[in-house]
């Protein structure tokens, strides 16, 4: 599994090259990597369907307990084929849909990079492995959003979308450090065995709280929400494949994949099961006054993700069971949508749906793909939506307590979801055409397959749902339960309750949909400005922003001698409180036998620093501190370290001369330092003085146990053919660190010379 990761990113870097060699017919060649990889998990099906869970690890960080780690079993194939064949779909559309993009060589890039990374997030058996591929789904969905960057919408939804996934990215791993902290592992199958453990610690609570709020952020639960509506001014590909199908599932898989051993709780079950209804419901309401198609779209799909939620935390066999059919048949029917959403973009030159009808005529491959799509999302027999829709209602209604307000508050959002149907896959196609941007015509072939295929695929489940899922079910669900489901799924189950709450939904769709259509005005949602979780955001933003001002305007004001007052004393300050806390440990004896030498370097030491602080003239000045460093590297060289004593003179020598040529240039002192400020200085010196005193006398009192210094003792001479300790580490076992910093020295040296040939164009 790590080498498929390893070609796909491979792949995704050489994108642009074969585009612009096969610029023409790249999405037939870009469509082959999805394929491949879609096909490669495939072929694993069998040895999953008999329930084998393949296990595949290696080193990393080992020190660390860090490995590459991955796990295949029902839930990570199930979201790997979800994955590759959306990512088929989407990557075979990009070559026509992004045809006239200036850059679409690097879009390709992106993407690609983006769903090698959702596999490795899906089939990480680490967490901190799972954590690295989180982040780099999160900052490739930023340059995709961002994809049109000349655009500021585009440029603001990019930097939304990374600050609050990448909140409760660094929240997740607040989660993940903790969860260490109590198996001593960060491999998620060694938690199988430690759940009881985990649940039973007092560290329990904040595990929750920190795992389901990068979770929620990621897959856009209330009140992190916002931020996937505004995403939609990413190109329609990218909306497709990360806002319908994948990156905002991210969060539900790390939900079900520790539902088993983390879950089980009230804390997690009512948590994520209340937020779940919360964003189902609210969402939904949200699509209402909405009238472009992905923004519709966008809003039904945040609706569709409470719903998923909600069933992880009703957590019966039940809910697994829709939780399975519900993701499957959204990631078709949704990917689907998006795609015929971005073809009457590409072809009419408008998303508004007030400006869209009639269609069928000129565009009917479209018409009958959306048609299908569009039953499926309604949950419309025989599609597996309406599989989907009716295991749904049933699974709620085992509810004891919540099942009521649960069922009212599913049935009206799917309501909602009906009317986004109703607006996004018929009347675009029915009615009177009105004049459009563009004369629109039937898309091309690479912008029909793709949608056709995902729209057909939803028919053909909903007809043989045992043929397709019910095996791969049935293993899903155990990653999650850790027992079989034993249900059997099947389209037509009578005449019954459920039955009729479908009736009601599409009745009740059908007439929110007229209601839009007839009076706009009415049930238009506008919540107060405190009450919205973007004008929270953005208030945040706001704060942060005159917080750094504030802060640029304080610390960063020019003065050299105000850097070094903030930094020394913030140094003092952290420094201080440790030193305090491990005065007992200081055990140093003083000294005060001293010979000849180093009492005559003492004295010329203060008289010189005497002499630094009180000149009034930059030349004593500077002779007075060369004095200080000489004497210091004299001292070196009383104690036995002539290769410091040696450095210590070369870099005073150079000090010397470069303060001599600079300040000789400079006129004389015109205002000196006032009486506070020399006290304040003062001050400042003797807090640092006695900070490294004590630092010293800390470090000294005892000594560090280091195999390190063992190892570099005996292995300097006979690997590095030098008995300097020090030179040996730098030169030979250093060699790349010490080699970077005389690549960045000579790369400020080039840069310095630079500056230093340019001459004014006096022809100007």
């Amino acid at each position: 599994m790590l080498i498929l990761l390893a070609i796909g990113y491979c792949a995704s870097a050489l994108a642009p090259l074969l585009y612009k060699r096969f610029r023409e017919n790249f999405g037939w060649i870009a469509v082959i990597f999805p394929l491949f990889m879609f096909f490669g998990f495939l072929a694993r099906y069998p040895q999953i369907a008999a329930g084998q869970v393949i296990r595949e690890s290696g080193p990393w960080l080992p020190s660390l307990g860090v490995n590459f780690s991955f796990l295949l079993d029902g839930l990570s194939l199930t979201f790997s084929l979800i994955i590759t064949l959306i990512g088929a779909a989407v990557f075979l559309f990009a070559g026509a849909y992004m045809k006239a993009y200036a850059q679409t060589g690097r879009f390709y890039v992106y993407i690609g990079i983006f769903m090698t990374s959702m596999l490795g997030l899906v089939l990480s058996d680490n967490m901190l492995l799972m954590f690295v591929f989180w982040e780099l789904t999160s900052i490739s969905s930023f340059l995709l959003i961002g994809f049109n960057h000349h655009k500021e919408s585009s440029r603001k939804a990019a930097l939304q979308a990374l600050l609050v996934t990448g909140g409760g990215g660094l929240a997740l791993l607040s989660g993940i450090i903790l969860l260490y902290n109590v198996t001593g592992s960060f491999e998620i199958s060694s938690f199988y065995d430690k759940s009881e453990a985990i649940i039973a610690h007092e560290l329990y609570p904040a595990i929750v709280v920190l795992v389901l709020v990068g979770a929620f952020t990621k897959s856009a639960q209330f009140p992190f929400h916002f931020w996937l509506p505004n995403a939609m001014e990413a190109p329609t590909p990218v909306s497709a494949y990360l806002h319908s199908a994948t990156m905002v599932k991210a969060g539900i898989y790390l939900i079900a994949r520790m539902n088993h051993e983390i879950g089980g709780t009230p804390l997690w079950q009512d948590t994520i099961m209340i937020t779940g209804a919360v964003t189902m419901l609210f969402s939904a309401m949200l699509a209402f006054k909405q009238t472009d198609l992905k923004r519709l779209l966008a809003y039904s799909t945040l609706s569709v993700l409470g719903t998923l939620v909600m069933l992880l935390g009703i957590g019966s066999k039940l809910a697994i069971k829709a939780f399975f059919i519900y993701l499957i048949a959204h990631s078709l029917y949704k990917g689907a949508l998006f795609l015929i959403a971005g073809t009457l973009d590409h072809e009419t030159g408008t998303r508004d749906v007030r400006k869209l009808g009639g269609l069928y005529r000129l565009m009917p491959v479209t018409t009958l793909t959306a048609v299908l799509a569009s039953f499926s999302m309604m949950g419309v027999i025989p599609l597996i939506g309406f599989i989907g829709k009716e295991t749904v209602y049933k699974s709620i209604l085992e509810v004891e307590y919540w099942g009521t307000f649960l069922i009212v508050g599913a049935v009206l959002a799917h309501a909602f979801v009906v009317m986004v149907t109703l607006f996004v896959g018929f009347k675009p196609f029915w009615g009177k055409m009105p004049v459009t941007p563009r004369p629109p015509h039937e898309a091309a072939l690479k912008m029909l397959i793709g949608p056709g295929v995902l729209a057909v695929l939803g028919l053909l489940f909903g007809l043989f749902p045992n043929f397709f899922i019910a095996t791969m079910l049935e293993q899903s669900a155990q990653s999650i339960l850790s027992e079989t489901l034993s249900l059997k799924v099947s389209i037509w189950e009578g005449f019954n309750l459920v039955l009729l709450l479908s009736f009601v939904t599409l009745l009740l769709g059908a007439v929110l949909y007229l209601v839009r259509e007839k009076v706009p005005g009415v049930l238009q949602i506008s919540l107060p400005a405190i009450a919205r979780p973007s004008v929270w955001y953005e208030m945040t933003i706001k704060g942060m922003l005159s917080f750094a001002r504030m802060e640029t305007r304080l610390v960063q004001n020019g003065y050299l001698r105000n850097y070094i007052i903030f930094f020394v004393v913030t140094t003092v300050f952290l420094v201080s409180f440790p030193l305090y806390r491990s005065a007992g440990q200081i055990t140093m004896v003083p000294d005060f036998s001293i010979t000849f030498y180093e009492g005559a370097l003492a004295f010329i030491i203060l008289v010189s620093t005497l002499l630094l602080v009180t000149s009034k003239s930059r030349l004593k000045s500077i002779v007075a501190l060369g004095v200080l460093g000489f004497s210091i590297g004299i001292i070196f060289v009383i104690y036995g370290a002539p290769d410091l004593g040696l450095t210590t003179f070369a870099i005073e020598t150079l000090n010397v001369v470069l303060f001599v040529l600079v300040l000789y240039k400079l006129p004389g002192f015109l205002k000196l330092s006032g009486s506070l400020n020399r006290v304040r200085d003062a001050v400042i010196a003797l807090c640092v003085g006695c900070t490294m005193t004590l630092t010293v006398l800390f470090a000294s009192s005892f000594e560090l146990s280091s195999a390190l210094k063992c190892f570099f003792a005996e292995a300097s001479f006979p690997d590095g053919k030098g008995r300097n300790v020090v030179n040996v580490i730098l030169v030979d076992f250093r060699a790349i660190d010490t080699l970077g910093e005389i690549t960045v020295l000579t790369v400020a040296a080039l840069g310095v010379f630079a500056l230093l040939k340019l001459r004014p164009d006096r022809r100007k």
